[in-house]
C-alpha cells in the first residue's frame, strides 16, 4: 500500500459569493476587458480537484496570457452548478464531467464543449478514480457490490453508470447496487463508519481512504474504457455563435495547457496548492487523470450508450458528434 497521510483538508469545497463578471463587451459574449491591460477577462467556473490542474498550469505558463485572455478561476461543488452558470453568462466557459453535459443536451441545455478536460489513465487499480471498501469488508470484487450501498457523489450521472460497467463486466447484476449520494470530502468517513458498504471516490479522497485501511476493488472509468474522456471544457452555444475568436483563443490556449501538463506531471502536482489545500507529501502520492489534447469519441460514444441502458437521459440518447466534435 502506498504512504498516505490525513494532514490535509478536501479540495472539493463550495465557494460563497461567485461575483459576476463585469460588464459586457459589445459581442463579447459576458467577457469583458481587463482594467488596463487590454486582455479580455474571462471566467470560468470549476471544481477544485486535480483534474483541472492544467488549466492553472496554463496560466503560470502564459498560454492564456500570449493570446489575450485574463482568466478568473470560480470554484463550484460540481456541473449541476457550473452549467447553469454558463448558460446565464456568469461563467464564459466552464469544467464538468462528460455525463452531466450529455444529460444537459438532451433536456435542451445550449452548452457546447470545445476542448478536453480530462481522461482516465486506464489504469486497473490505479487510475484517478475508483470503488473503495473497508479492510476488512467480505466485498472481494466488482461482481461482490450487488445487493450493497455504493456511495456516488452524484446520481444519475457518471459515477453509477461507470460502476455498473465495472459490476456487469465482472459478472454480477448491476440492477442490485443501491447508490447513495454523498459529497466526495464526506466519502472516507461514511466509508469508515460503515454509513455505505462502497465508495466511488477521486482524489483526493481516495488518498483519505486509503489512509484509514481502505482498498480499490474496482476502477470503473478503466475499466469501462481505458481511454474514456471523463470531463471537457464547454461554453454557451450563444457564445460560441457571438464570439468563435474567444473560443478559438480559450481552446487554443487550453489545448497547449494540456500538453504541457501531460508533459510535465511534476509540475503539475505543484500547482496543486495553488488552488487546493492538499498538502505537500499528500500531493506527491496522488493518483494523476491523463491529459490528451483530445477527446476520445470512441468511449463518450459507449459512455453515451451504457447511459441510455440506465436510463438517465430520459428516453433520448445525446448526440455525441454535436455536443462533443
Amino acid at each position: 500500500m502506498r504512504r498516505r497521510t490525513l494532514g490535509l483538508a478536501l479540495a472539493a469545497v463550495t465557494l460563497a459569493g461567485v461575483a459576476g463578471c463585469g460588464s459586457s463587451e459589445s459581442g463579447s459574449g459576458g467577457a469583458s476587458s481587463a482594467n488596463g491591460t487590454g486582455a479580455t477577462r474571462v471566467t470560468v467556473g470549476v471544481i477544485p480537484i486535480v483534474d483541472v490542474a492544467p488549466l492553472y498550469l496554463g496560466e503560470k505558463q502564459g498560454f492564456f496570457s500570449s493570446r489575450g485572455l485574463d482568466l478568473e478561476m470560480v470554484a463550484a461543488q460540481g456541473g449541476a452548478a457550473i452549467i447553469p452558470g454558463v448558460v446565464s453568462g456568469q461563467y464564459q466557459f466552464g469544467f464538468s464531467n462528460t455525463t452531466s453535459l450529455m444529460i444537459a443536451r438532451t433536456k435542451g441545455v445550449p452548452v457546447k464543449s470545445v476542448v478536453n478536460g480530462a481522461a482516465s489513465n486506464g489504469k486497473v487499480g490505479g487510475d484517478v478514480t475508483g470503488v473503495a471498501v473497508r479492510k476488512d469488508s467480505p466485498v472481494k470484487s466488482a461482481k461482490d457490490l450487488a445487493g450493497r450501498t455504493v456511495a456516488v457523489n452524484t446520481l444519475q450521472n457518471i459515477g453509477d453508470t461507470t460502476v455498473r460497467e465495472s459490476v456487469r463486466r465482472d459478472g454480477g447484476d448491476p440492477s442490485e447496487v443501491e447508490f447513495v449520494e454523498i459529497p466526495f470530502d464526506q466519502m472516507p468517513a461514511a466509508l469508515d463508519g460503515g454509513r455505505v458498504d462502497a465508495a466511488w471516490m477521486g482524489e483526493p479522497a481516495m488518498t483519505v481512504a486509503e489512509a484509514q485501511g481502505a482498498r480499490v476493488i474496482a476502477s470503473p472509468f478503466a475499466e469501462t474504457d481505458p481511454k474514456l474522456t471523463v470531463a471537457t471544457y464547454f461554453t454557451s452555444t450563444k457564445l460560441a455563435q457571438e464570439n468563435p475568436s474567444l473560443v478559438k483563443r480559450f481552446t487554443e490556449a487550453m489545448t497547449e495547457s494540456l500538453r504541457y501538463a501531460s508533459e510535465h506531471p511534476d509540475e503539475a502536482r505543484r500547482i496543486l496548492t495553488a488552488y487546493t489545500k492538499i498538502s505537500d507529501d499528500v500531493i506527491d502520492d496522488l493518483t494523476l487523470p491523463s491529459w490528451p489534447d483530445r477527446v476520445d469519441m470512441a468511449s463518450l460514444e459507449k459512455l453515451a450508450s451504457l447511459g441510455e441502458k440506465d436510463g438517465i437521459f430520459g428516453g433520448k440518447k445525446p448526440d455525441v458528434e454535436e455536443l462533443f466534435s
